[in-house]
């Protein structure tokens, strides 16, 4: 039995994934070389996370069939609130803003928002696979947009600006695939846009309508425009990210050879800017390389969507897959200077336990249902 469900796996899905963890723990050698008396600290504690996150993949791909997911998801919501509550209660404060809950003893932040996203992707898919062909008109999306609207603002008031973009990707993502109408999902995001637009214009604007961020969020949304405008604050992430990306070149410097890397001109350079590294160390040569594995790691995740047996299996898949991609794109944009700086990590590739064990995970259901792809499988 456990072989046929082995065979029953995409091996090049695990093959591209296997090297892009590899590559991880490469880039992170030399990102954090000279960050800690051990320099393979973070090594060690990434590829600890790495192996804790494939077990939750395996036992998440063999210990149930995916579709029992539909039984648990008001429990899967319910934990999802408090989890988000919890860090607005006892939740860590770092960097200005309150976003994780420190577990005693291990020396690991638990980031709520991260495993929120997963959580939230299973509950929505549940509520919308019993919603197929009611999604065509305005007064059909309301309830979706109050059942999202719990979580995201949980998320926005942490504050944690970058997640609550991904879970409105996610939102609209899902709609798409659940079968809403293009034109009325583009009206929606089309007024929403509208009404940032016009708040930003009220809050720079003589009257100085405040607006829910702070300070630092508001720079950091406009100041990638032009970040030579504050060099020294909120343009100095991108300005110092341009010159590694920059100064890499096609073949790159070599590995722990990075000027901006190796004498810490970057800064976090192992976690959000991690691209950046791959830049600079690796070149273009590297950082296509990269960009090819994530496309194929994207197109199989994408066709085992399309063979899943039901529609709660494609839009689970459909749901990771809008999350991988904005985060791609976002942090890829982020460290070019073509997108805001939002703190975004790069999917398997950033430091970090969370973000590490929620994509693992994801990996996990996304291999579930396709390994369940026809009824009569097993």
């Amino acid at each position: 039995m456990l072989g046929r469900r082995l065979k029953g796996l995409d091996h090049n899905f695990l093959l591209v994934l296997g090297i892009i963890l590899v590559l991880n723990l490469l880039i992170l050698s030399s990102a954090t070389a000279n960050m800690n008396a051990d320099v393979l600290y973070y090594v060690k504690r990434q590829a600890l996370w790495i192996v804790l996150g494939l077990i939750a993949a395996g036992v998440i791909t063999f210990a149930f069939d995916y579709s029992k997911l539909h039984q648990w998801h008001h429990a899967i919501y319910a934990v999802m609130v408090v989890m988000l509550l919890a860090v607005l209660v006892v939740g860590h404060s770092a960097n200005g803003a309150q976003r994780s809950i420190q577990i005693p003893g291990l020396g690991f932040d638990l980031q709520s928002s991260e495993f929120a996203k997963i959580m939230i992707i299973v509950c929505f898919a549940s509520y919308l696979s019993r919603r197929q062909g009611e999604l065509q008109h305005l007064k059909d999306l309301a309830p979706c947009i109050l059942y999202f609207a719990v979580p995201f603002l949980l998320v926005f008031i942490q504050p944690d600006l970058g997640t609550s973009l991904v879970f409105i990707v996610i939102f609209f993502g899902m709609l798409y695939l659940a079968g809403a109408r293009s034109s009325l999902l583009l009206k929606l995001l089309g007024g929403g846009l509208a009404v940032i637009a016009l708040a930003l214009a009220l809050h720079f604007s003589p009257l100085h309508v405040p607006l829910p961020l702070k300070d630092y969020q508001l720079s950091r949304l406009v100041v990638f425009v032009n970040p030579y405008s504050d060099p020294q604050g909120d343009g100095y992430h991108i300005i110092q990210s341009l010159v590694a990306v920059g100064s890499g070149g096609f073949w790159g410097k070599g590995l722990y050879h990075g000027s901006q890397v190796q004498l810490n001109f970057l800064p976090e350079h192992h976690t959000d800017f991690i691209f950046s590294v791959i830049g600079e160390e690796l070149g273009f040569l590297g950082a296509g390389v990269l960009l090819v594995l994530y496309y194929n790691l994207i197109a199989r995740a994408q066709a085992m969507a399309f063979q899943s047996r039901d529609t709660f299996g494609r839009l689970l898949i459909g749901g990771v897959l809008f999350m991988w991609l904005f985060h791609i794109m976002e942090n890829i944009g982020m460290t070019i200077g073509i997108m805001p700086v939002t703190g975004i990590p790069l999917p398997f590739m950033s430091y970090g336990g969370s973000s590490m064990l929620t994509n693992l995970i994801a990996v996990g259901l996304i291999l579930n249902v396709y390994m369940r792809k026809e009824l009569l499988l097993f």
